[in-house]
């Protein structure tokens, strides 16, 4: 399949934007110095509903074409190609956060709220409800940040044997109307465990819609460029100001955020950007699955050293929230990068071979 261009440079700005979300507020629970004054260090949530519309973009795009081509869904492939690709690293998280809040937290003498049933948590999580477990435990931060994870997993598990029944030629008017009416649902509180639970399947569904468009109609687009001009400047736009938050309803926030990244997503696969297509960004966007997961190991293990050597607490205030938030940001590319050459990879290269 085509690899489109800049989107995984993208997922590393979208990585970026999360960090930068969860710093501040690790640092304020500790009373460490943090600074997050400006709207882009708020806008962490918006960044996995775009990471949201990414995954959908690709993959629904994805099962479209294959599809189109072979009039099938092989879908045993297609839950393997994806256990490859997000199991390996969702379990080493999983397993290594239980232990430090279980384990390793309470011998060194800390504090942790540990009052909810652990059979129960390792269930939820186990079986790819994380998102659920999160609500009803409140594990911590490092398990917290699974939640994502596990609803794109649920999407998926629903969405694929639907391009396996659907006839092709039904399949975007199902997306557009699935993504109206669920929509609709989400807002409507009829089920309200849908908002409860953060199930926002509606941007993985819009941007899957829009990459199917793109796809058909990709040769009679014109003006491209004036068309990524103007979305960088929607982008940045949403993303450092609250120009858009703060005169919106939820409802109409979350629509406006459904629209923007998946016509985004469209008109940024279209032309090839130099700041995103450089090699550096490539790389931790190829990464940034890591940057995601492994950046609440980081803050820890980074506050442990600012809480352990007071030495610290002496500099500027400014040099300690540039210090602190300097180390998590090293530490987690390394830990990212490690992860990705020395345990991602073997399971990459079996998803390549999956036939």
């Amino acid at each position: 399949m085509k690899v489109l261009p800049n989107l995984t440079g993208l997922r590393f700005f979208l990585a970026v934007l999360v960090m930068i979300y969860h710093i501040p507020q690790f640092c304020r629970n500790r009373g460490v110095p943090f600074f997050d004054g400006l709207p882009v260090f708020h806008r962490g949530s918006e960044a996995v509903c775009f990471f949201f519309a990414l995954s959908g973009y690709l993959i629904i795009r994805q099962l479209y074409i294959e599809k189109k081509n072979t009039d099938r869904v092989l879908l045993e492939r297609f839950y393997r190609k994806r256990m490859l690709r997000i199991f390996p690293l969702y379990y080493l998280v999983l397993v290594l956060g239980l232990v430090y809040y279980q384990s390793i937290l309470p011998h060194l003498g800390y504090d942790v709220a540990n009052d909810y049933n652990l059979a129960e948590g390792i269930l939820l999580a186990v079986f790819f409800l994380p998102n659920v477990f999160n609500v009803l435990c409140k594990p911590g931060g490092i398990l917290e940040i699974l939640w994502s994870i596990g609803i794109e997993e649920q999407f998926y598990l629903f969405v694929a044997p639907l391009f396996l029944v659907v006839p092709k030629q039904y399949l975007l008017k199902g997306l557009l109307g699935f993504t109206i009416g669920y929509f609709m649902l989400f807002f409507s509180d009829l089920i309200p465990h849908l908002k409860i639970f953060s199930l926002y399947f509606f941007y993985f569904a819009a941007a899957g819609f829009c990459s199917i468009v793109t796809y058909q109609y990709e040769d009679k687009i014109n003006s491209k460029k004036t068309m990524v001009i103007v979305v960088l400047i929607l982008l940045i736009l949403y993303f450092s100001t609250g120009i858009f938050k703060d005169s919106l309803s939820e409802m109409g926030y979350h629509l406006l955020s459904m629209v923007l990244f998946s016509v985004s997503l469209s008109v940024l696969s279209l032309v090839p950007l130099s700041f995103l297509e450089n090699r550096v960004v490539t790389f931790l966007g190829t990464i940034s699955y890591g940057i995601y997961m492994f950046h609440a190991f980081a803050m820890h293990l980074t506050g442990f050293v600012f809480l352990r050597f007071p030495v610290i607490e002496k500099l500027p205030e400014v040099l300690q929230i540039l210090l602190f938030s300097v180390v998590v940001a090293g530490m987690t590319i390394v830990i990212s990068t490690l992860s990705f050459l020395y345990y991602e990879s073997f399971f990459l290269k079996l998803k390549k071979r999956t036939k």
